[in-house]
């Protein structure tokens, strides 16, 4: 029964910012359809874990503060860690400038410009070594968002440990190594999808023996949502992706129970509060199903749909950037109330610059207001049992589901990808979202309504071009100090081992090891691999 054929003298029609019709007013009847769940859906922590992950959630723990940072170079990162740390956050999030997350050295033309420019510039071990120095890898979780050279980052993390003295199997952290989200909505790949997909299956065989704790993936809705997809989606491609991960790790003889406890999905926080939440809770239950009854998984951890957050850098305006921080607040209430494992706030000006020291102290603090005097950690699943979100949860679910079996009906998401369909998808939720905002239909404060007159504010992170030169010039008297007979005789053995069939880590490893460069060993895996080229969707 809904409230709009009860009240027909209603004309404006309400929608969520996926487009999503909201009725006036909701009742039991709009979420029961999904009765095989609801005896199931009162009891957080178990399948399929609608109400979270863990039965006590925020009571027992809360979820890790760790601000996504780094720019310029690996000692003024290392500084941002420390004050960051100091003010209370609980795991490092690190943020790779382009030729990093794309495989090349600061001294290569196609690094021209872009050096520590949106990120920390890593070429060797020893940029590593200073990223991390005086922070103890045993004591501290890692996430580092990197995807097609996120094994050759993974293994300077652990030749980082070694010199610490810190055992591979107390790593905690994560590497996004989220490929198919790249051809989809962000761009920095490398190689073609076949290879990129042996890559990553590699790091989940060497990591269930090699670093346990480790999470060796983070499937990410993050990009799918900043390119302009629709809460639905966002979760629906996004665990598209995570079926063709496990798929491929089936594939190559690994069992589901071995590696899916350590996967790990990363998501975006909108500013439509309710919806969001729903979208977690849907995300859960979709994703334990597909687990339980595709895969046959039965560990229950790996039914699990753990996840990390990061508030919509797409809603952040330049317009009047003070209300960048009421938008993540809403934001980051929402991936709270929805039980998110992880959470990353971003800054008011991120819009205009990389964030200031101050502003990033302020995004930390808006997490820290949430968990210690909000009240919404003291119970778990708050909103659960709201005629609203349930039925949004409900709604979610089964348009997840529809996406998820159209994608299985083109052969699976690596073949959606090389169709267009999923990139067309995108683009079309972007287009309409933006004709939103262009006719009025979405009000952005600042931007479509309520404008001022202001000034460009002060005080803005710059970036001094002289990082570049500085980062070149230390990669260089790495490479001349180094053991180059060492360095091209572990080039050498990975090249071999990328034309064969043993695992690339180890090899990877011992290269990193001798301060073998990212673009060296990028550039090895390129000549055996190719590049992938994207095809242009008419």
């Amino acid at each position: 029964m809904s409230a709009s054929n009860k009240d027909p003298k209603r004309k404006k029609e309400f929608v969520t910012a996926s487009r999503s019709v909201v009725e006036e007013l909701y009742y039991p009847e709009d979420y029961q359809r999904n009765k095989e769940f609801l005896n199931k859906i009162n009891f957080p922590g178990t399948y399929p874990y609608t109400r979270g992950v863990h039965s006590g959630m925020y009571r027992n723990s809360l979820w890790t503060m760790r601000q996504y940072a780094g720019f310029a170079s690996a000692e003024e990162s290392n500084k941002r860690y420390k004050y960051l740390l100091e003010q209370g956050q609980t795991g490092l999030s690190v943020a790779f400038d382009l030729p990093t997350q794309i495989g090349y050295d600061s001294d290569s033309e196609e690094a021209a410009g872009e050096v520590g420019k949106v990120g920390v510039a890593i070429d060797t071990l020893a940029d590593m070594e200073i990223l991390f120095d005086g922070i103890p890898l045993d004591k501290i979780s890692t996430s580092m968002t990197i995807n097609s050279s996120a094994s050759v980052l993974l293994a300077l993390y652990i030749a980082v440990a070694e010199k610490q003295g810190v055992s591979t199997n107390k790593l905690r952290g994560t590497i996004q190594n989220d490929i198919l989200k790249e051809y989809i909505a962000r761009g920095t790949y490398i190689f073609p999808p076949k290879q990129s997909m042996r890559i990553i299956t590699d790091i989940f065989a060497f990591c269930k023996e090699h670093v346990p704790l480790w999470n060796t993936i983070s499937i990410s809705g993050y990009h799918i949502r900043e390119a302009g997809s629709t809460a639905s989606e966002e979760v629906g491609f996004t665990l598209a992706n995570g079926i063709a991960y496990v798929e491929a790790a089936i594939k190559v003889g690994l069992h589901v129970d071995e590696f899916a406890p350590r996967l790990s999905f990363f998501f975006n926080g909108f500013t439509d509060l309710l919806e969001e939440v729903g979208k977690f809770r849907a995300a859960r239950r979709v994703w334990a199903k597909i687990m339980k009854e595709r895969f046959g998984a039965k560990n229950p951890k790996s039914l699990m749909l753990r996840f990390h957050t990061q508030t919509a850098g797409s809603t952040l305006t330049a317009q009047q950037p003070e209300n960048n921080i009421v938008r993540v607040a809403i934001q980051a209430l929402a991936a709270v109330l929805g039980g998110t494992q992880s959470l990353h706030t971003n800054s008011k000006d991120e819009a205009l610059a990389l964030p200031t020291e101050e502003s990033a102290r302020i995004a930390l603090r808006t997490q820290q207001i949430i968990a210690y005097e909000s009240g919404v950690t003291e119970t778990v699943d708050p909103l659960a049992g709201s005629y609203y979100v349930e039925a949004i949860t409900d709604r979610i679910e089964v348009e997840v589901n529809e996406i998820i079996s159209k994608i299985d009906s083109l052969g699976g998401m690596v073949k959606a990808i090389e169709q267009g369909f999923v990139q067309a998808s995108i683009q079309k939720s972007a287009y309409q979202y933006q004709q939103d905002i262009e006719t009025h239909e979405r009000v952005i404060v600042g931007v479509n309504k309520f404008i001022v007159e202001e000034k460009r504010p002060e005080g803005l992170l710059k970036i001094d071009d002289s990082v570049e030169k500085i980062q070149i010039q230390s990669l260089k008297k790495v490479k001349n100090k180094r053991n180059n007979s060492a360095v091209q005789n572990s080039l050498k053995k990975l090249k071999e081992a990328a034309q064969g069939t043993d695992n690339l880590m180890p090899h990877i490893l011992n290269a990193v090891r001798v301060y073998a460069s990212i673009g060296e060993i990028c550039n090895i895996l390129r000549d055996v691999y190719g590049e992938y080229k994207e095809s242009v969707i008419l």
